[in-house]
This record gives C-alpha cells, sequence and structure tokens, in this order.
C-alpha cells in the first residue's frame, strides 16, 4: 500500500501495483508476467525486457510470500551457529550473507549460547518452519559424530569444519600449524612452545597436532601445554608463565588474541618480541598487521568459507540431492615481524 495526497490535500491510501497493472503497460498477459518472476526459460528476450521495464516503471515488487507459494521456494537460507561473537563465526556469517545476497537469498540467523545435538536440531527446526530452503551449520565445539542425523532429512545442509560429517566446508587447520612450527625451527628455535585453544572445539586440536607433529618429525622437544580459551586475556594469563622462562623463545598461539595477550606479558617482562621471543598467531585478523610488533600469523580465508558453503548449499537446492563434497579451504603464512632467528 502507498499513501499520495487527494485532491484536498489529504493522503489517500492506494493499492500497490500488481501483476495485472505491469501486464497491462508491458502489453502482455498477467500470465506472462507471472512467468518472468519465476524466471521461467520460455519467454522471449524481448518480452522479459518490456515486463521489466514497466514494473520498473510502476515500482512493482514480486511479493515474496507469493512468489514463495508459487515457487516452492522461499528463496531463505538457515544458519545455525555457535557463539557468533568469535571472529571466525562471525567473519563466516558475514560472508555467507553477502554471498546469498549476490545470489538473491535472504538469510535467517540463529545464535546459539550453548551447541549440543539437541539445540542445534531444534534451531533447525525452527527455521524449517520458517520455511527456508537449505541450512548453513557452524557448530563450534558442538559434539557433530551423530548431529547430521537429528537435522531435517528433507532440507538440504552444509555443516562448517566437520572432521566426518558431509555435506561439509572447512578450513585446512593442521597444514598452517604445522608449516609456522617448521618456519620457527628453521629460524634456529630449539623448540616451539604453544599457547593452545580450548580443546573441545576442532579447530584447536587440529592446531594442536599439527603444532606436535611439526616438532615430532623434526626431533624437537615437546614442550608442555596450559589450556586455555581463545581471548586474549587468556593468552596473557599463560604467556606470563612463558615470559618468565629463560627457555622459550618461540611460540605458536592458537589464535591473533592469544598472541595479542601473550605479546603483552612479554613485554611486561622486558623481553623484546622478536630479538627474545619469536611469536607467530592464527586467523590474521584486520588488526594483526597493527600489533607491536606486526604479528606474523596463519591467514584463514573467510571470504572462501563463506562462499563455498553457499554455493555448495544452492547446488543442494537445484539438485535436489544431498551432496557428499567435502571441501577444504587451504591457509597462508603471513610473514610480518614478530617472527625472528633464535637468539645468539
Amino acid at each position: 500500500m502507498t499513501t499520495e495526497p487527494d485532491d484536498r490535500g489529504d493522503a489517500r491510501v492506494t493499492a500497490r501495483p500488481g501483476l495485472r497493472d505491469v501486464a497491462k503497460l508491458a502489453g502482455v498477459s498477467h500470465q506472462t508476467v507471472s512467468r518472468v518472476f519465476k524466471d521461467h526459460p520460455r519467454v522471449s528476450t524481448e518480452t522479459r525486457a518490456k515486463v521489466l521495464a514497466a514494473a520498473a516503471q510502476l515500482d512493482f515488487r514480486p511479493n515474496a510470500f507469493a512468489r514463495a507459494l508459487a515457487t516452492g521456494r522461499s528463496r531463505t537460507l538457515g544458519v545455525v551457529s555457535f557463539d557468533a561473537t568469535q571472529f571466525g563465526p562471525a567473519s563466516m556469517i558475514s560472508e555467507i550473507e553477502r554471498c546469498a545476497r549476490e545470489a538473491d537469498y535472504f538469510t535467517s540467523v540463529i545464535a546459539l549460547q550453548s551447541a549440543s545435538e539437541r539445540s542445534i536440531a531444534e534451531a533447525a527446526e525452527r527455521l524449517r518452519g520458517q520455511g527456508v530452503d537449505g541450512l548453513i551449520v557452524i557448530p563450534g565445539h558442538a559434539p557433530l559424530t551423530q548431529t547430521i542425523k537429528h537435522l531435517p532429512r528433507d532440507l538440504p545442509v552444509v555443516v562448517m569444519e566437520s572432521e566426518t560429517i558431509v555435506p561439509a566446508v572447512g578450513v585446512d587447520q593442521y597444514t598452517g600449524p604445522k608449516a609456522a612450527t617448521r618456519y620457527l625451527l628453521d629460524l634456529g628455535h630449539r623448540t616451539v612452545h604453544h599457547l593452545p585453544g580450548p580443546m573441545s572445539w576442532l579447530e584447536a586440536r587440529e592446531r594442536h597436532r599439527g603444532w606436535r607433529d611439526a616438532l615430532t618429525d623434526a626431533g624437537a622437544p615437546v614442550p608442555p601445554t596450559i589450556p586455555g580459551d581463545w581471548s586474549a586475556g587468556s593468552g596473557y594469563e599463560r604467556g606470563l608463565a612463558l615470559a618468565a622462562d629463560p627457555e622459550v623463545t618461540a611460540v605458536f598461539a592458537a589464535n591473533d588474541q592469544n598472541a595479542l595477550g601473550l605479546l603483552r606479558a612479554l613485554h611486561e617482562a622486558g623481553r623484546r618480541v622478536p630479538e627474545d621471543v619469536s611469536v607467530i598467531g592464527f586467523d590474521d585478523i584486520p588488526e594483526a598487521a597493527y600489533f607491536i610488533p606486526p604479528l606474523t600469523t596463519i591467514r584463514q580465508d573467510f571470504a572462501a568459507v563463506g562462499r563455498s558453503s553457499v554455493n555448495l548449499l544452492l547446488e543442494q537446492i537445484e539438485s535436489g540431492r544431498r551432496s557428499e563434497s567435502k571441501i577444504i579451504i587451504s591457509t597462508e603464512l603471513v610473514s610480518r615481524n614478530s617472527a625472528g632467528r633464535a637468539p645468539a
């Protein structure tokens, strides 16, 4: 509905233009207009152009609910995420929303405070009740072995960062940490200490495994680790112990926030980076290049993750078949100023 002034200057309500108004202006049937907005292939280019021009002139917008009834699709993608305040999940959601818009889809996001098979299944049912065409799950640390069995079988789905479930999209969480550790060993460090993330997360476990395997392969000592979370505060608290140990000359932190806290702990202890201690993080958050010193880190391509998840989901929506694909996105070592040769 719209409002416009009448002869007395008072506002009056007028009906929004409909299919028949567009058809009359374009000189075609209302069935033809309907076919144009359903992207029917049997409409000529000339006719399509006339209809779209008429629609633009009338400021006509097809009703999304009516279009969903006509096509059987809502053009909405559901997203279930745990802890969307973390940099990784937040970045993936942002990219998913952008890619969905480019494909003319809406997104409906449910951010869970705690992740479990039950909470994910309940969120999936809520989104299916909204009529979403497909679902992307960013589970965080949820135990996922059986999660796929609890998701609606008739709903296309993509699971992020899954060890065993398909269809899935994830980042190679193992090779990057292994490369970072090898990089520090090649700089002459006898060993590399590690600030792990919460080991209930798949990402933290894989980064820990990559670090440990690099040391084992090189015959280097594997230092004990102190449990922690993803925060800068956790990096700082555990970093105080590392900063007090003169044997520590190189540290791989599970993420850039941990690395930031570690840098402060080292600074307060009077240990220079990288002259006394080298530090490498993981993620390459936007602020990493502005740490003091600028942080050497492992970059995750969250744009590629979001884009791949949307594309994989849309392929399933179009085909009507659940995919067996598992897409793994590579990481990249970004060399800045926080890692250097071992002190003499």
